[in-house]
């Protein structure tokens, strides 16, 4: 799609022109092109699209554009434009609006949509139930490829998904069949001897971070989700999947950062909402550094006896710090996707205990060999390799740990990641730093 012509058009008013590329341009790309234009311009080529391409727009389109956008629209408008989504893009969009709002707009719309709507609102947000939908093929067993295909060509347009369609009696889903499946067979051959009854599936309460991953395991494009009394309520989609995925990823970096997690775009957020957003975990880690303070209080005898020691601290701690960011990265990855499980605990601390010691007798050996070059000192080269060798056991260690717990104890593993593990090391590593240094110097 040519967006500057597109542009142009809508500058110089020339709606007819306009109307016929809209009717050709792909709606991720019309999303975008809506996302730059103010309330104004944005609402005219919305109102110039198809109803049912206008809701395939809308669904792809940020909450904060969104909103910006249905508030030039009519009620009506935008009952019609529920109508045609999809109730599970539906329901992500009434999800982010006041309650009365909500109740207003949906008594307004068709009755199946609206009992599609109330039943997927039901379902808490962490849940595959809140993200699935419940527009799918569905077929018999006693059909025949042919009637099956003459099925998808009367429901097709309002399903998700046709790829995969789901044999169903009595709400019970007894296998699955493709669409490679009918095209590649004979027109009269039984749907029962084509099904697969043993298929990949999501029970509703299941948390929607580990059905995605599920998905993304089996390298399946749709996955059927089933109540806890075995019936077939709906289907999750890859791009549903890759969504929660993307959000999940996005959480756990802002935690990571000690920062309060956020669904809102960087630039559409206040400075006000970045600061609370921060500031909390700030202040936490603030008043936890005052142990490493006292710590090193406790030592000035040792400043004054070697004054020297003093500019090594930094180094300890960034390398302690750092040394533990590494491994809780790994590990906060490993337990996202299931690599690492809660049994591995000691595997995996066996593993960083022996990865520490080989990094940590490199550095030592590198920062000692500085160390003696530029002070001839051994003592002091040895204190510093002790020391760093120590922080870095230490580190890689609580790294590994941490996250783990967090993950047994049902908290997310991000949260025990760079700045907590940080904190927690630097008050390990200056009180090994001055144990060290207190024996060998004998300060």
């Amino acid at each position: 799609m040519n967006k500057e012509l597109l542009l142009k058009l809508l500058e110089e008013r020339k709606l007819k022109e306009l109307y016929e590329i809209l009717l050709k341009a792909n709606p991720v790309d019309l999303a975008e092109i809506l996302s730059e234009l103010d309330e104004k311009d944005m609402v005219l080529i919305f109102r110039l699209l198809e109803k049912k391409k206008g809701a395939e727009v809308f669904s792809y389109m940020e909450k904060e554009n969104r909103n910006n956008l249905i508030k030039g629209l009519s009620k009506s408008k935008i009952v019609e434009l529920i109508d045609e989504m999809y109730a599970d893009d539906a329901v992500d969009f009434l999800a982010d609006m006041p309650a009365n709002v909500v109740t207003s707009l949906l008594e307004s719309t068709n009755a199946e949509q609206r009992r599609d709507i109330n039943h997927l609102l039901q379902y808490s947000d962490d849940s595959v139930g809140s993200i699935m939908t419940v527009e799918y093929v569905e077929l018999n067993k006693n059909m025949t490829v042919k009637e099956a295909l003459d099925k998808i060509k009367k429901v097709g347009i309002d399903s998700e998904t046709i790829y995969t369609c789901y044999v169903v009696e009595n709400r019970k889903c007894l296998g699955i069949v493709t669409a490679k499946d009918l095209i590649l067979n004979e027109l009269d051959v039984k749907i029962s001897t084509l099904m697969k009854e043993e298929f990949v599936y999501a029970v509703t309460n299941e948390d929607r971070e580990d059905v995605a991953n599920k998905l993304s395991k089996y390298g399946l494009i749709a996955l059927p989700v089933l109540d806890t009394e075995g019936y077939l309520v709906g289907i999750v989609t890859f791009d549903d999947a890759i969504e929660v995925l993307t959000d999940e990823v996005t959480e756990d970096m802002q935690k990571m950062a000690a920062i309060v997690a956020s669904d809102k775009p960087y630039l559409s957020t206040s400075v006000w909402e970045h600061a609370k957003s921060r500031i909390g975990w700030l202040l936490v880690l603030m008043l936890s550094a005052t142990v490493t303070g006292s710590i090193i209080t406790k030592y000035d005898h040792a400043f004054e006896a070697v004054p020297i020691l003093v500019s090594f601290i930094p180094m300890l701690m960034d390398t302690g710090g750092n040394s533990g960011s590494q491994s809780s990265t790994l590990i906060i990855r490993g337990l996202a996707v299931n690599e690492i499980k809660f049994s591995d605990i000691f595997k995996v601390v066996w593993k960083e205990f022996r990865i520490s010691l080989v990094v940590s007798f490199i550095l030592a050996l590198a920062n000692g060999i500085r160390i003696f070059i530029m002070y001839k000192d051994i003592n002091l080269s040895l204190v510093v390799s002790l020391s760093l060798i120590g922080t870095v056991i230490i580190a890689k260690i609580v790294g590994a740990f941490l996250p783990m717990i967090a993950k047994k104890l049902k908290i997310d593993p991000a949260i025990m990641a760079a700045p907590l593990i940080t904190t927690i090391v630097d008050t390990f590593s200056i009180m090994i730093y001055f144990k060290i240094a207190s024996v060998i110097l004998k300060i």
